[in-house]
């Protein structure tokens, strides 16, 4: 039995190596694209793509689509809509890593948010915690003088907090309704969102472009299904911290493909984010375990 257990285990935490690593590669792809095709241009052609898999994979396990709840299903569809688009523009215009460090603070929102709309209960130790992450932030976005880099940073702590609302409303929605569902609704409203965004400065893809954009659409659905491998086989705390190797990922993509080498700042506030994440998973992991009877 502790083989099987051992086993899995090794396997959860492969899963999630696998899904960090496919997701900073389409993160490479989509700051590539980026030198060329607007950012909201990127997220139109990723949730059409997107749209057209899912459909494809709800037809073949013949899921049906809902008849109630259609209003918490698009408000899921809204957030991941505008998580998207923040979260594309803000790779598009700052270094790689310091654009995945910020979004990496969504772990803060969501602790909040579900103790605001799911009762969640919040450990106290992660309050003491918080601070640390917030410093991080700080250190990162460097808003030290106004300027167009802290206001682009600052647009990637809003993408963690619409991160954190979606997760919010999957976890919600996923008591009731099926993955493939919630997918969905999440790339057709950010194929609708973005199409008036992109409109005026709709640029027509050249061939190596059109490449680039199907493999930000294929490439992203193989990283969500590995991170769902992931949570099949691992403690999601586990699955969550190991994650975490996806900053040294997307800093390997920055420095080999843009020569990007983070300042002090930035080193600074990737370890105290890191740090402080880390350390408030460990905490739920606490509060999370069954009680001995006595």
């Amino acid at each position: 039995m502790n083989f099987i257990k051992n086993h899995a285990t090794i396997r959860g935490i492969v899963y999630a190596m696998s899904s960090s690593l496919i997701f900073s590669i389409m993160n490479a792809f989509v700051k590539a694209t980026a030198a060329s095709i607007p950012s909201n241009e990127i997220v139109f052609f990723r949730s059409v793509i997107g749209t057209v898999i899912i459909l494809y994979l709800m037809k073949k396990d013949k899921v049906k689509f809902s008849k109630s709840g259609i209003p918490m299903l698009a408000l899921r569809g809204c957030c991941g809509a505008l998580y998207m688009i923040f979260y594309f523009y803000t790779i598009a215009n700052i270094p790689l890593l310091d654009a995945i460090v910020l979004i990496n603070t969504s772990l803060i929102f969501t602790m909040l948010l579900s103790r605001l709309f799911l009762k969640e209960k919040i450990p106290p130790k992660v309050y003491l915690i918080m601070p640390v992450v917030i410093v991080g932030a700080l250190f990162t976005i460097k808003p030290f003088g106004y300027s167009t880099y802290s206001v682009v940073a600052l647009l990637g702590i809003v993408a963690a907090v619409f991160s954190a609302e979606a997760g919010i409303c999957i976890r919600f929605l996923s008591r009731k309704y099926h993955a493939y569902e919630i997918i969905f609704y999440f790339m057709v409203t950010a194929t609708v969102v973005s199409i008036p965004l992109m409109w005026n400065e709709f640029v027509s893809p050249n061939a190596m472009e059109w490449f680039y954009l199907i493999c930000i659409g294929v490439v992203s659905l193989l990283a969500q299904i590995f991170l769902t491998k992931a949570f099949t086989h691992e403690n999601a705390v586990v699955v969550e911290i190991v994650r975490y190797i996806g900053i040294a990922f997307n800093a390997f993509w920055g420095f080999a493909f843009w020569m990007e080498i983070p300042d002090i700042f930035s080193i600074v506030g990737t370890i105290l984010i890191v740090a402080g994440c880390v350390a408030m998973t460990k905490v739920k992991k606490e509060i999370n375990k069954p009680k001995r009877m006595e």
